[in-house]
């Protein structure tokens, strides 16, 4: 087992035991290298260049310079039941999540927080460990579109063991 993959568990880990919302666990993590990596790139810039929406061509750059990348989401997530009005509808019964242009939703706040919480759990377990990263949108966007994880709300973590950073001067 390399390195980076015993990092690669320890952040699975850290985002599968972090806290959840009434104690219900609706996070999924996938963790994607090598040739996969090259393929979300891509797709990233393809996607970027079709919808004609900024910088996926740079973080495409940085998943193609990666060794890795951790896909944390959510899936089938049920509302906490509170009734707060915080996703947009005041009944939680009332909400009704729906395939959208890059995501299904809309979704229980408490669960994105919930999700939050996993990624916060997983990029501290990296930077604990020295490995560099980066909690990205727009590989999670396009993940979830080519069906790498089974998700209905993700976000990617490229991460890199090189002498510089190459998330931060972009």
């Amino acid at each position: 087992m390399s390195s980076l993959q015993t990092v690669t568990d320890l952040m699975e880990i850290a985002a599968h035991t972090a806290p959840k919302s009434a104690g219900q666990d609706f996070v999924v993590v996938k963790i994607i290298e090598g040739d996969d990596c090259k393929r979300l790139a891509d797709e990233m810039v393809k996607y970027g260049e079709k919808t004609k929406k900024k910088n996926f061509d740079r973080d495409a750059r940085n998943v193609a310079a990666s060794s890795a990348v951790v896909l944390i989401g959510i899936k089938d997530a049920k509302s906490v039941d509170l009734n707060c009005g915080a996703c947009g509808f005041d009944l939680c019964n009332d909400r009704v999540a729906a395939e959208h242009s890059e995501f299904a939703g809309p979704q229980c706040a408490f669960r994105l927080l919930d999700m939050g919480i996993a990624l916060g759990s997983a990029v501290k377990t990296a930077s604990l460990l020295n490995v560099d990263n980066r909690i990205m949108y727009r590989a999670g966007v396009v993940a979830r579109m080519m069906g790498l994880i089974d998700a209905d709300f993700v976000m990617g973590i490229p991460l890199s063991v090189t002498g510089k950073s190459i998330y931060f001067d972009r």
